[in-house]
């Protein structure tokens, strides 16, 4: 397993990570425990999940089970600032709720602190600067290691940055956002900003719900549990002509080098400098195995610039 620095910190996570938000919806406490001792033996520390997974708050319940005694081997992950519940204050990063928030997380995760605590959105109904305040006294506090973002906007990260920087306050570490090669927005304004003012990229959906394993053709029916098969919103939006082109693009890419067209879709992913780790959900343990061995693709300059040619749209 290969590691890389998450921004401009000092932690190490590994290039692939474990995307916890299957836990509680798709499977079970047993299944969990399989999928996480899987990581766990080879080499993945980097768990993310979010208070929201698993029918609010069971994802980690179950990840925090799963982890067991070996906790402190890894670097666990969470999210807040999607509603809990219907109350008027449980959700969003005011001060209030996130003092509420982190406590309920650790209780769950059966832990005394998080490594990183990401806010999962933008909240526009609250100053950022209350948000980043109230995350600083959490770590000044050791609850919290470090702190992130997700599914923020290049202009929201920067924002966020100067006023930490002003303030002498925690900033965020990472930025945690949809990327993949069928979707590569976030390059324009995101990864620019992400770069200069010490982020790192942790890429979700590295799969594109499933459009980059290969499980979904052209003309074809997909797997009948499969996510775009089950969400058929999703699907429509996916299974579209252009991403056929793209994935069949991958696909050759791939098989010309004895590779996967999931091994591209993440060892791409691996290979960006500027992504720290890749955050890829799993089920079974034998698709842990996919993915880390699909990390452990080091791509060459001329491969990157080949695939990235092969992919850009916009």
């Amino acid at each position: 397993m290969r590691f890389k620095t998450l921004g401009n910190s000092g932690l190490k996570v590994s290039v692939v990570g474990l995307g916890c938000n299957n836990f509680g919806m798709k499977i079970d406490q047993a299944a969990t425990d399989s999928v996480v001792g899987k990581a766990l033996d080879l080499g993945i520390t980097l768990f993310d999940t979010a208070d929201v997974y698993g029918n609010k708050g069971g994802s980690e319940r179950m990840l925090g089970h799963a982890l067991g005694a070996r906790r402190k081997e890894i670097v666990l992950a969470t999210k807040f600032s999607l509603a809990m519940d219907d109350g008027e204050y449980m959700k969003g990063g005011s001060r209030r709720y996130i003092v509420q928030a982190v406590e309920a997380s650790l209780k769950r995760l059966n832990t005394d602190y998080i490594d990183l605590y990401q806010m999962h959105f933008p909240d526009p109904d609250t100053p950022i600067e209350e948000t980043i305040s109230a995350l600083d006294d959490l770590v000044r506090a050791g609850k919290v290691r470090y702190i992130g973002c997700s599914n923020f906007a290049g202009w929201q990260l920067v924002e966020a940055h100067y006023i930490a920087k002003e303030a002498g306050l925690a900033p965020f570490i990472s930025a945690q956002n949809h990327y993949n090669l069928l979707d590569r927005k976030i390059e324009f304004e995101l990864v620019p900003a992400a770069k200069k003012y010490g982020a790192g990229i942790l890429p979700y959906f590295p799969l594109a719900s499933g459009m980059l394993t290969g499980k979904y053709r052209r003309g074809g029916n997909g797997p009948e549990d499969g996510r775009l098969t089950v969400a058929a919103a999703m699907g429509k939006n996916l299974l579209t002509d252009a991403n056929f082109d793209i994935v069949e693009k991958v696909t050759a890419f791939a098989e010309a080098r004895g590779k996967s067209t999931l091994d591209a879709a993440i060892g791409w992913l691996a290979s960006q400098p500027h992504v720290a780790s890749v955050i890829a959900g799993a089920t079974k343990p034998e698709q842990v195995e996919q993915n880390v061995e699909a990390g452990a693709w080091e791509m060459t300059a001329e491969e990157l610039d080949e695939i990235n040619k092969l992919t850009f749209r916009f």
